[in-house]
C-alpha cells in the first residue's frame, strides 16, 4: 500500500467521522518513518561524536513517548544511560556532556520549553525535534540544531515516527547505536504490511476494538518493550477514543497492582477487561507470570485478549505492537461515533494555566 493509497484510510461504514484524518495518519506510519529518517540524516551541526556520556530526552505526551521507545529500543545497544523527563525539571547532572535531545510536536509544550531552557543554562547539547514553535526559535539563538518534523501530521500523537525516527538516527550518527536506520528500514518494510493486515475487513484490531466494547481496557505489557507499547495503547484510548484505560508492566504489576483484583469483582468483571500484549523478546520467566496472571485475573475482569507482536526486530515489534493499538484506539472512538482527532479538554487546562 502506498503513501497515496494510505490517505484513503477510513474510519469505516460505521463512522466516517474523523475531521483531522487520524486514520490516514495511522495508516501512513512507514512513510511517516521513511520520512523522518531523512530528515534526520541531513540535519547539520551534531554535536562532535565522543563528547557525549548521558543523553536526556525532555517531552510531554505523544512527544514524550518518544523518550519511552527510544531507552527500550536503542537503550540496550548503547553504552549511553538514556533518562526521559517529562516535567519542568531537568536532573542536575546535566552538562556539556548530556545530549539533550528536545522533543515537541508544536515546539510551544510548556513543560518542555521550560525544562530544555534549564538544560541548555547547564550547558547541555541541544537536539530539537519540533515542527516550529518556541523550542525552534530557542534552538536557533543557542546555535543548536532541530530536525523538523513534517507540519501535515494533523496531531502529536499521530507522529510518533515521525519523532521517534530521528532520535534513534541521530544517535547512529553519533556512533552510539550501530545500525539504527537499518533495524528502522526492517520496521518500515515490515509496517507497510501489517498495515494492509489492518486495514483490510474484520482486521485484529477492529475485532479487538468491538470485544472491548464499553468496557474499561487494562494493558498489560512485557518488559520494557511491552510495557511502552502498553503505555501507548492506553493513551491514545484515552485521547482517541475520549475513554478511560489504564496500563502496567509486567512483572513490576505482580508487586503492587495484582493485589488490587482481590475485591469488587462484582463491580470489575463488568467494568473492565484485561489485554496482554507479548512479544518475542521477553524475559523467559514473563512468559510464566503472564500463564499465572491469566489464572489469577480471568475471574475479576470480564475477558482477556491476547496481542502477539509480529515483526524481526526489537524496534519492528515495538512498531507493530503500537501501530495495532493505535487502530484498536481508532476503532472504539468509531463505535461510539466520536470524533478521534480533537482533545478539547487539553486545551482548556492549558488555557487555565496560563491565565
Amino acid at each position: 500500500m502506498s503513501a497515496e493509497s494510505a490517505k484513503g484510510a477510513k474510519a469505516g461504514p460505521t463512522s466516517p467521522l474523523d475531521s483531522v484524518g487520524m486514520f490516514e495518519a495511522t495508516a501512513a506510519l512507514p512513510e511517516q518513518i521513511e520520512n523522518a529518517i531523512e530528515r534526520a540524516q541531513a540535519v547539520e551541526g551534531l554535536p562532535a561524536p565522543g563528547g557525549i556520556s548521558n543523553v536526556l530526552v525532555v517531552g510531554m505526551g505523544g512527544s514524550g513517548i518518544v523518550g519511552d521507545f527510544l531507552t527500550v529500543s536503542a537503550g540496550p545497544f548503547t553504552t549511553l544511560p538514556i533518562v526521559v523527563v517529562k516535567n519542568y525539571e531537568p536532573p542536575s547532572y546535566v552538562s556539556d556532556k548530556t545530549l539533550v535531545l528536545a522533543v515537541s510536536f508544536s515546539g510551544n509544550t510548556e513543560e518542555t520549553v521550560q525544562a530544555v531552557t534549564t538544560a541548555a543554562s547547564l550547558g547541555g547539547r541541544v537536539v530539537a525535534i519540533t515542527t516550529g514553535g518556541k523550542l525552534a526559535e530557542l534552538a536557533g539563538q543557542w546555535k543548536m540544531p532541530v530536525v523538523s518534523v513534517d507540519p501535515d501530521i494533523p496531531m502529536p500523537r499521530a507522529g510518533l515516527g515521525a519523532m521517534a525516527a530521528p532520535a534513534l538516527v541521530l544517535l547512529e550518527r553519533l556512533g552510539y547505536f550501530v545500525g539504527a536506520t537499518d533495524w528502522l528500514m526492517d520496521a518500515i518494510a515490515h509496517l507497510k504490511t501489517r498495515r494492509d493486515e489492518l486495514l483490510s475487513d474484520g482486521n485484529e484490531a477492529e475485532k479487538l476494538a468491538r470485544q472491548i466494547g464499553r468496557t474499561v481496557p487494562i494493558v498489560y505489557g512485557g518488559g520494557g518493550l511491552g510495557s511502552v507499547a502498553a503505555l501507548r495503547m492506553k493513551t491514545q484510548v484515552n485521547e482517541n477514543a475520549k475513554a478511560p484505560a489504564f496500563s502496567a508492566a509486567v512483572p513490576e504489576m505482580c508487586h503492587n497492582e495484582i493485589v488490587g483484583w482481590g475485591q469488587h469483582g462484582d463491580l470489575t468483571r463488568q467494568a473492565f477487561s484485561t489485554i496482554f500484549l507479548r512479544h518475542d523478546y521477553e524475559h523467559p520467566q514473563v512468559g510464566r507470570v503472564f500463564e499465572v496472571l491469566r489464572e489469577l485475573l480471568e475471574e475479576a475482569t470480564a475477558d482477556i485478549y491476547d496481542v502477539n507482536a509480529k515483526g524481526d526486530s526489537t524496534i519492528a515489534q515495538l512498531f507493530d505492537l503500537i501501530l495495532l493499538g493505535d487502530f484498536v484506539s481508532l476503532h472504539m472512538a468509531a463505535q461510539e461515533g466520536i470524533d478521534p482527532g480533537p482533545v478539547p479538554v487539553i486545551g482548556e487546562l492549558k488555557s487555565r494555566l496560563a491565565s
